[in-house]
């Protein structure tokens, strides 16, 4: 097979996706249980597992082992079936949305797991819509139907009118709460029956029956079965048909129900993927598609993790390959500061595990330690003068200076600041009135503030303080817009600045006060996001 080939049949075993919810909907036991089913654990962890039993793959950070929840994206590799899998768990709370943000433009497609007994909750419906944005394919995971849920045609109906996407259940439900016995394939016509596991740490055993079998009949009530048989018929008559171009272009999201703590319908859920989602598509740089096979390399920095190994301090820059090959020791430009990065010290990753890596593919997820001068966003390729599309910033919400009282810690507060502000945990602003030596920290929401306080104290020894400041809303400054003009017509309880690239911004004590004055000063441009502004 010639290089074209090779390179060609490796770009489509490729499946790069992103597992997203509201918190406490099960995302980091699916992430779990999906590594479990596909062969990269032999034995599934827990997020609430006793100390004997094994730690999540994917919560790999001391804060989120605490705390029972994800506050960091994590990137998981493995190979399932000929295929290979880059698997980002992302943090589910609402003030890591930036993060959540950033793993989705990475990504081809998204498992979106709702809890059956909650259904749509606000963060499920913010994410759906960045997905929309963006064209993603959506698989949705009914979770926790081995809890009292509400009806699978109530959560199919809620699906639908509030996210306004056609939906389409791929499998139903035999009951739910104590008694959920497992579920039936709608595409094969068969019943999985399911059997529970010590803790859900290993394979459910499953026995595949038609629907008219005595066994199952035999375990389901003469009530339920009726009812279920009675759905099956009105799903079938008023559904439309499974429709595959419209998952792809994210306007149809095929749905399955389960538990991901007892292991009940997992392997359909993994298998259905594989057959319905797509190898990696090509990127936009500018008004220019990428072409995935090449003849050059290119990809784009999502995120930065500092200290992964605390003892060596490092630096793990992920980047995501969007076209061409990678081949360890690779030099590549930066785009934006136009210099040269070798990228040698390459790694695959399963959280916090890591093994090194000599090539990659479009679709793959690189992670490199480095210092070299690179952000969030940066273009790396053997191209120069490439750039992908920006990925955009919220708007932060929360604001405050972090205050080191110890002098002999000043030098690791200052180096901690540095790193963790590259890691864009927190974005951080220059007020033009204030004059601070450190820069104004912005969040979308306080955990944000709790974790880089955490990680301070954790990983550099520094305790920290908030100097917690009123405002609540920030606007950038069209560039058109000059800085005397938004000095004079500035409110006593507002402040102007800039952003860590030098933008103008304007920070609001409420939203209130930034109605009031988009209003009086129509003149003056305002946008919610830095990626709006003009070239």
């Amino acid at each position: 097979m010639n290089e074209s080939n090779v390179m060609k049949s490796e770009i489509n075993r490729r499946r790069t996706f992103a597992i997203i919810s509201h918190p406490d909907a099960g995302k980091t036991t699916l992430t779990e249980k999906l590594l479990l089913y596909g062969g990269a654990l032999d034995l599934a962890g827990s997020v609430t597992a006793k100390k004997k039993q094994r730690e999540t793959s994917s919560d790999w950070m001391e804060l989120e082992k605490k705390r029972g929840i994800s506050v960091s994206s994590t990137v998981l590799q493995f190979e399932y079936n000929g295929y290979r899998f880059n698997l980002l768990d992302t943090p589910g709370h609402k003030d890591f949305s930036e993060d959540t943000y950033r793993v989705l433009m990475a990504v081809d497609a998204v498992v979106m797991v709702i809890d059956a007994g909650k259904g749509i909750e606000s963060q499920t419906l913010k994410l759906f819509e960045v997905c929309r944005q963006r064209g993603v394919p959506i698989f949705t995971f009914m979770n926790k139907m081995d809890r009292p849920a509400k009806s699978p045609l109530e959560l199919i109906d809620q699906l639908e009118s509030v996210l306004n996407i056609h939906a389409y259940p791929i499998n139903w439900p035999l009951e739910s709460g104590p008694f959920f016995k497992g579920v039936y394939d709608r595409l094969k016509s068969e019943v999985h029956l399911f059997e529970k596991t010590p803790g859900g740490a290993y394979r459910a055993p499953v026995s595949v029956r038609d629907l008219t079998d005595k066994q199952v009949k035999d375990v389901i009530s003469e009530d339920a079965y009726s009812e279920i048989l009675e759905e099956l018929e009105m799903l079938d008559i008023a559904h439309e048909k499974f429709d595959l171009e419209a998952v792809h272009e994210g306007q149809m999201t095929p749905v399955f129900f389960g538990s991901a703590t007892n292991n009940f319908g997992i392997e359909l859920l993994l298998e259905r993927f594989l057959e319905f989602s797509q190898p990696p598509a090509p990127r936009k740089a500018g008004g220019e598609t990428v072409p995935l096979e090449g003849p050059f390399f290119s990809g784009f920095v999502f995120k930065i993790q500092t200290n992964m190994n605390p003892k060596h301090r490092d630096r793990m820059v992920f980047i995501r390959v969007c076209s061409g090959k990678f081949e360890r020791d690779m030099m590549v430009t930066n785009s934006r500061t136009e210099r040269n990065v070798r990228l040698s010290n390459t790694h695959n990753l399963f959280g916090q595990q890591r093994e090194t890596l000599d090539e990659a593919y479009a679709g793959d997820v690189i992670s490199c330690i480095t210092n070299a001068d690179l952000r969030i966003g940066d273009t790396l390729s053997t191209k120069k003068g490439l750039a992908f599309n920006e990925i955009p910033r919220f708007a932060p919400e929360c604001f405050a200076y972090l205050v080191n009282h110890s002098p002999s810690a000043q030098k690791a507060f200052r180096k901690g600041l540095d790193h963790l502000l590259a890691e864009d945990i927190v974005q951080s602003f220059w007020p033009a009135q204030e004059q601070s030596p450190i820069p104004l920290l912005g969040a979308v929401g306080t955990l944000q503030f709790d974790v880089l306080q955490y990680r301070m104290k954790n990983e550099y020894g520094v305790e920290t303080t908030l100097d917690v400041k009123p405002w609540t809303a920030l606007r950038w400054v069209d560039p058109s817009v000059s800085e005397e003009t938004v000095k004079k017509v500035i409110s006593y309880d507002s402040a102007y600045g800039e952003d860590d690239c030098g933008r103008m911004v304007i920070l609001f004590r409420n939203n209130w006060s930034l109605q009031y004055f988009a209003e009086k000063n129509k003149d003056i441009i305002l946008h919610s996001s830095p990626a709006a502004l003009p070239e």
